[in-house]
Order: C-alpha cells, then sequence, then structure tokens
C-alpha cells in the first residue's frame, strides 16, 4: 500500500472533515512527506512538536534505504512508547483510544506513538470508602493511573496487568491483575475466556455493564456477585491473596473476583486495627446487619400475635395504631426512605445534608402527630435505616431490603409460617447463586473450609494473611 493510499483510507476511516478534535497534519520527516493522526486533547503536546522538531532535521541521506517501520523506529523515533502496524483498523482504534499514527512515505507500515494524557481528577480518598488511618489515595478513571497505584503496592514480576478490549463500538480497555504464582490457574482462563466472548457495542455503564456480561442472569436474585472497591490498597491486597481484579478504563472501582457472600464481611478499616479490634468491629457489622434484615418483620410478627410478647418485651407494644394499617406503614416507611436518600444525592452537597436531616424532622414529627405513623414504627425504622451504612456494600444493602419487604409481606399473609417462608426462599436464593465465573456464592460455608472461614469471620494477622492462598 503506497503512502497516499495509507494516508488517504486513514482519513476516510477516522472521519477527520467530520469531527472538529480530529486532527491529521502534514509534516517533513527527513524531506519525505508525513502525516500525524491524533485527537486533539488527547495528546501531550510538547513531546510531539519536540519530536516533530527532530524528524524535520533528519539529514535527507539518513533515510536512504530505509523502508522498514522497525528500522525507522529504531533509528529516528526518540520516544520511548512506540509500536507498528499494518493493521489500519488497529491504528484508527488506537488513534481514538489517545495514540499518534505517524504515516511516512516509504515506510511500509504505520507507526504508533503513545503520546496520549487524559484529562483526570486527583486521586483522592474515595467518598464511600473512607478510613481512620491508612492511605488516602483511591483509584480514578484513568486505566494507567490505576495500574500505576497497583503496581506501586505490588512490586513483584510475578504481577501481571492484562488488557483486553471490550465492546464493538467503544473498544473499552479491560484489565485483569493478578499474580500469576498465586492465582487459580483455570478460573483465570474461564475469566479471559468470558471477556473475549463479550460481544456487545459499548461498556455504557463501566463496570456494572461488565458484571453483567460477565454473570449468569438471575433478574430475581439481588444479591451481588462481584464486590467492587476504589481503594487501591484493598484492590492489591485482594490480588496477593490470588484473586483477580479487573479495571475498567473510565470507571474508578476496581472489580474482585471470585466473590462470596462472606467476602462483604470485611472492611478496609479492619486491616488498619489490631487483630483483636478488627474482629471486633466484623462481629458488631454483621450483628447489626442481620438485625436490619429481621427486626421489622420480626416486630411485625409481634404485633400480629401480642400474646406472644415476652413480659420484658412489652415496651415494643403500639400504644396507638393509628388509621393506617401497619404494614401499610412499613412499606411507605421503607420506600420513603430511599426517597430521602436520593434527594440528598441528587442535592448540592452544600445543602445535602441539611435538606436530608429537615426533610426527616418534617416528615417524621408531622406523620407522628397526624396519626399517619406511630412513633414505635418510626423508631425502628431510623433505626434499621441509619444501621444499613454500617455495611459498605450498597448492593449488599439493597438485597438485604428486598427480602425484608419480602418478609413483611409474607408475615402479612401468613403470619409467623409466612416468616419462615421468607426465610426459606432467601436461603433458596442464597443456595442457588454462583459467583461470575460459577463458585460456590456460599464458600467457604459450601463447600466447608474452616481456615477460610476462621479467615473472613475473624481479623487474622497481615503476616498470615498474605501467605495464605484463597482457593
Amino acid at each position: 500500500m503506497t503512502y497516499l493510499e495509507m494516508v488517504d483510507r486513514l482519513k476516510r476511516k477516522l472521519r477527520v472533515d467530520a469531527s472538529f478534535d480530529l486532527m491529521s497534519r502534514a509534516v517533513n520527516v527527513g524531506h519525505r512527506p508525513g502525516t500525524l493522526f491524533f485527537v486533539d486533547g488527547f495528546t501531550k503536546d510538547e513531546v510531539l512538536e519536540k519530536m516533530l522538531q527532530y524528524l524535520s532535521k533528519i539529514p535527507p541521506e539518513d533515510l536512504t534505504g530505509v523502508t522498514d517501520a522497525a528500522d525507522f523506529i529504531a533509528r529516528f523515533i526518540t520516544y520511548v512508547e512506540v509500536d507498528h502496524t499494518a493493521d489500519l483498523e488497529r491504528a484508527v482504534t488506537q488513534v481514538l483510544s489517545g495514540a499518534t499514527a505517524l504515516v511516512v512515505e516509504g515506510i511500509d507500515r504505520v507507526v504508533l506513538i503513545d503520546t496520549r494524557t487524559y484529562p483526570v481528577r486527583g486521586v483522592e480518598e474515595p467518598e464511600t470508602d473512607r478510613v481512620l488511618r491508612g492511605s488516602r489515595d483511591g483509584l480514578v478513571e484513568t486505566l494507567v493511573f490505576n495500574a500505576a497505584l497497583i503496581r506501586r503496592r505490588l512490586r513483584d514480576p510475578a504481577l501481571s496487568l492484562e488488557v483486553v478490549p471490550v465492546g464493538s463500538i467503544s473498544a473499552t480497555d479491560v484489565c485483569i491483575c493478578y499474580l500469576s504464582d498465586r492465582v487459580d490457574k483455570e478460573y483465570l482462563k474461564q475469566v479471559q475466556e468470558r471477556l473475549k466472548s463479550i460481544t456487545i457495542p459499548t461498556l455504557t455503564m463501566g463496570q456494572e455493564s461488565l458484571a453483567e456480561c460477565l454473570l449468569r442472569r438471575q433478574w430475581y436474585n439481588p444479591f451481588p456477585r462481584v464486590r467492587y472497591t476504589e481503594r487501591p490498597d484493598a484492590a492489591a491486597a485482594a490480588i496477593a491473596e490470588g484473586q483477580i481484579v479487573l479495571l475498567v478504563d473510565n470507571s474508578p472501582a476496581a472489580m474482585l473476583l471470585p466473590t462470596s457472600i462472606f467476602d462483604f464481611a470485611q472492611d478496609t478499616n479492619d486491616f488498619y486495627f489490631p487483630p483483636i479490634v478488627g474482629s471486633y468491629l466484623r462481629f458488631v457489622r454483621g450483628l447489626i446487619f442481620v438485625t436490619t434484615l429481621f427486626l421489622t418483620p420480626v416486630w411485625y410478627w409481634l404485633m400480629q400475635n401480642p400474646d406472644r410478647i415476652p413480659p420484658a418485651l412489652e415496651f415494643i407494644r403500639v400504644e396507638k395504631m393509628g388509621p393506617i394499617p401497619l404494614i401499610v406503614q412499613l412499606l411507605l416507611v421503607e420506600v420513603l426512605i430511599d426517597a430521602i436518600k436520593l434527594a440528598a444525592l441528587n442535592t448540592p452537597s452544600s445543602l445535602s445534608n441539611a435538606l436530608s436531616l429537615v426533610g426527616a424532622l418534617v416528615f417524621g414529627e408531622f406523620a407522628v402527630q397526624a396519626g399517619i405513623f406511630s412513633s414505635e414504627l418510626l423508631a425502628y425504622m431510623a433505626f434499621v435505616a441509619i444501621a444499613s451504612f454500617t455495611q459498605p456494600s450498597h448492593e449488599l444493602t439493597y438485597a438485604f431490603k428486598l427480602f425484608r419487604i419480602l418478609f413483611l409481606l409474607c408475615t402479612w399473609l401468613l403470619h409467623g409460617w409466612g416468616l419462615l417462608l421468607g426465610m426459606a426462599v432467601m436461603l433458596v436464593v442464597l443456595l442457588t447463586t454462583r459467583t461470575a465465573i460459577g463458585g460456590h456464592y456460599l464458600y467457604p460455608v459450601i463447600p466447608f473450609d474452616g481456615r477460610a472461614l476462621m479467615r473472613l469471620l475473624f481479623r487474622q494477622p497481615i503476616s498470615r494473611y498474605n501467605a495464605a492462598k484463597r482457593r
């Protein structure tokens, strides 16, 4: 293919004339004509300027007989990250992802120079995953920066970072991070094959779109099968245990695979305290979270059967029922709590705290005064709403919320047997849930692994914890 043909095809494939930010620039390379293709805003101007100064000063006799792209790069391209290709489709994809393509008359291939730079925010600590002690950096939307944050913590040549493009339109880079001497080779192979088999146009919603492609579809199942983190120290710790971490370009959250329900019992704060304190925090977090699941359904069942209330719990009785049935009150408050959360989320940050606080106070006071809701019910629901924030996984919080609503509806219909039926349904869903690549969701209970279970329930010393491989 001649120089003019390559330039013409690249212009047509990139549609340079249709977009203001797609640039083609004619250059002089040792008195040979050349053309640069790049995206304005993705390119380091200083690097290109210095490179063009050097290329324009090459004596013409030095280029005599140079037709091989590899020879041209070795002799005249001083930049570090350089490649070449004869595949114009690949060249187009590289340009659109930020690289610079150089076509020179007499050179048989397109030279790809990685001069990309992306608009990026600072690596400040994530808002939803804070720690009292420890590092204050967080993952960002740029893949190469996230890889560097993990590489900085795991300075081991066994750390492998493989990139797989996903999406026929977006060609989003997905990075598979693992330690080659600790990862489960069979599981890694499944992840690689699953990623390469994805045939969707775009990963519109980043890691969530990728998770839905990796997971077997179970629309009725609210339990999360992927654990997310925005902390590079948590991602590095997962890799050190033998897990696989997926980083998606344009997304600040890392996906940890495989994930069982017991993995959600862990929190980054546990590892920045002594083992006994970390174990205590896990116990408190687990106890409170289970309480939020059963508190209102059990209370509602006792209100249906007041004769079963023990004398020590007489204070839980509702003094004044009001015109609205308790089950309706409970369901309404469940919905209204989420409404307040959404209102706070969509309110400017300078006003969100004040608005949510005032809204909750006004709503609660008015509801009690008007007799719409009982004060006892609002107290229990307030505890449930606050206690749900002890769980760092929002996905698991909403899974438990949906099952709590199911428990309430079953209890309303069938009383005590309904509560047992709801618990049985949840148990069946847990037993039939598989992880992203088909593992057991209840591991290490099914299959049983006592040592692994102890490591999840009780915070182990760091040296022993890192030494243990994950199955």
